[in-house]
């Protein structure tokens, strides 16, 4: 191939395409891992994380400046300052991790914390004891390298079901709803018993009334309900509202139905400090029970919670449910408990070997036979071969580290051992020793004691707060029923709910009218507020495809009745009910037994009326052409 046909299918470059090629995944990777959705194992999103990091590496029992917690998480954060104080905050206000000092907003309200400056924090009881052991926890530098932070923190509580989460990635979002500590922890220990335990629900700081029937194990949705008190015969008290929403939002919700008439109030007043108290004064003549139902359906005391469990495990995001993250979380506790009765186990038998070396070290006097070497290392094996006489009583091998511990005794200590009380701790280590290994043997005995103290220290702190209860469905469609006046001005040819004069029914917004007119045309339309439909309406009423109607039309040929439903129709399309060239003379829906056709005069006729008896004629459909009764002019119909 020569140069120039090479040259010719050379594809022209693009920069820009390729940059974006070669980084979007590494992109969309670092927001789903490093921002976005949080760790299975310890629940934390990384900001999280650092901040509790940072408060341990600060812990010293004290309250500390958030400002200086934020100063000194950034050294592992490094996307500023701002995101680190929002999560920090919202630590707080979910009490488990971090007890607050001084105004960190209110989550009833929605009213913004202080200034960091101003507030201070630190860990709580929990959160010390049962997140944190350096022990059991690995490091990696953090992003300038300068420090060490942990990849995760080796959590014994199901932390990412007690605080839930939400976030946006790149293709993927996880929202989980908190769930009750307590309950948490007994559908632990169900499963570490193999027993069936009840479904885990989630349970708001808002409280509420929550309907849980459609959850699905965390992968479904859950209906919340602000909790309404009936006063007097005009007043309505909410005490509690859903999660995800404020006192303001609520109140904002409900004037705006009021302003749109789907509720009548005279007042509302919020009286929110510690606990909500929203008062709400109805019109005279309201009816609190209907009020009430008005609530929940157009305004935000009742919103539906969407729950999507998406959370990264290992290395990858997974999407599980309830019971799935909870035998996790129960499997790592395992794991956790028991490396630390291993260490714990490692650590007594270390310090009852060095107990027992310096007992024979001191108690054989072979601190006496290194007086007459001459060199260290002959120091060091006459140590060593007047020990491994005595290895019997030892636990384990002795080694040159033993030898140089020994050698770095003070003579203090070794002119004033206390043998008695160096036997009193070895026996002390025994009894410890023998707990450890019997935890040990019995795992998961030891790991349900564990979660029973746990809820026996902390199970009056974390109450259930959100009441579980079945949400009665509102039926809209009744409780909005006369909320619109119809209308119609035949000399104007308008019809609707805002045009003036006398109304012909009412009915609901989510009603459907039917519209019939003379030439036999018919459509159902939704309720309008000002429409022209001409002149020539002989029908409109509340769409009921049911319903019977009684048709007499005439054509050019002939007159006709027929009997029959509309049934079903498309929204503001064209139909006809009677033949082309037809001109409806009467139609009804009320029930009809028979018709009376009054007829023009002609000459010749002995009859100029006829009886017609609805039984005799069928229902059929909109399309039919129903029963010829007469050729002659119909002048008048009257039905019984």
């Amino acid at each position: 191939m020569s140069s120039n046909s090479a040259t010719a299918l050379h594809l022209p470059e693009d920069p820009l395409k390729d940059l974006i090629n070669e980084n979007f995944i590494q992109y969309a990777s670092y927001v789903i891992r490093d921002r976005a959705i949080p760790q299975l194992e310890d629940g934390l999103k990384p900001v999280q994380r650092r901040i509790l990091h940072a408060l341990y590496e600060k812990d010293d029992g004290r309250f500390n400046k958030v400002a200086n917690i934020v100063g000194h998480c950034m050294q592992y954060h490094p996307h500023g300052d701002a995101s680190i104080e929002d999560a920090l905050v919202n630590l707080v206000n979910r009490t488990y991790l971090i007890e607050g000092q001084g105004n960190f907003g209110n989550v009833l309200t929605g009213d913004p914390a202080a200034a960091s400056r101003y507030i201070e924090c630190r860990l709580t009881d929990l959160a010390r004891n049962e997140l944190f052991n350096p022990k059991l926890t690995e490091y990696v530098p953090s992003y300038d390298g300068r420090n060490q932070e942990p990849v995760m923190l080796p959590s014994k509580l199901p932390l990412i079901l007690m605080l839930g989460s939400e976030g946006i990635a790149v293709g993927l979002s996880t929202r989980i709803l908190p769930h009750n500590f307590v309950e948490l922890l007994k559908a632990q220990i169900a499963i570490l018993e193999n027993k069936k335990f009840r479904a885990v629900l989630p349970d708001f700081a808002q409280g509420g009334l929550m309907d849980a029937s459609e959850y699905d194990k965390g992968n479904g949705k859950v209906k919340v309900r602000a909790k309404i008190e009936k006063r007097d015969h005009n007043r309505l008290i909410i005490r509690e509202i859903p999660f995800s929403t404020t006192t303001e939002s609520v109140i904002s919700s409900i004037e705006d139905a009021a302003r749109k008439r789907k509720l009548k109030i005279r007042s509302i007043n919020d009286f929110t400090a510690a606990a909500v108290e929203i008062v709400i004064t109805l019109s005279p003549g309201e009816d609190p029970d209907k009020a009430i139902a008005a609530l929940y359906h157009f305004s935000q005391c009742e919103v539906v919670l969407h729950s999507n469990i998406v959370v990264i495990q290992g290395e990858r995001p997974v999407q599980l449910d309830v019971e799935q993250v909870l035998r996790t979380n129960t499997e790592q506790l395992v794991s956790l408990l028991k490396r630390e009765l291993e260490i714990r186990r490692d650590e007594l038998t270390e310090e009852l070997h060095r107990k027992t070396l310096i007992q024979l070290f001191i108690q054989h006097r072979i601190y006496k036979r290194i007086e007459d070497c001459e060199t260290y290392e002959d120091v060091q094996q006459t140590v060593l071969r007047g020990l491994k006489a005595l290895r019997v009583e030892l636990t384990r091998e002795i080694t040159i580290d033993d030898v140089e511990m020994l050698l770095g005794l003070q003579i203090k200590r070794i002119s004033k051992f206390d043998l008695q009380k160096n036997e009193e701790d070895k026996l002390k280590i025994v009894e410890d020793l023998k707990g450890v290994r019997k935890n040990l043997r019995q795992l998961t005995a030891y790991v349900i004691g564990y979660l029973e103290g746990l809820i026996e220290r902390y199970g009056k702190q974390y109450k259930r707060r959100t009441q579980s209860t079945t949400a009665e469905e509102i039926d809209v469609r009744e409780l909005t029923a006369n909320e619109l006046a119809v209308v119609y001005d035949r000399e104007r040819g308008f019809l609707g709910s805002e045009v003036k004069g006398e109304a012909a029914f009412r009915c609901s917004p989510l009603d459907r009218l039917l519209v019939v007119w003379k030439n036999s045309r018919y459509q159902m339309i939704p309720p309008p507020d000002k429409l022209f439909v001409d002149k020539d309406v002989e029908y409109f009423n509340i769409y009921d495809r049911e319903k019977i109607f009684t048709v007499v039309y005439k054509t050019p040929k002939a007159t006709f009745i027929k009997r029959f439903a509309f049934g079903g129709a498309i929204m503001n399309r064209d139909y006809f009910c009677a033949q082309e060239d037809a001109e409806l003379k009467f139609i009804t829906d009320r029930p009809v037994t028979e018709l009376r056709l009054k007829y023009r005069h002609a000459k010749g006729t002995r009859v100029d009326e006829q009886t017609v008896a609805m039984k005799d004629i069928q229902v059929r459909g909109p399309r039919s052409r129903g029963i010829q009764v007469t050729k002659r002019t119909v002048t008048s119909v009257n039905a019984r």
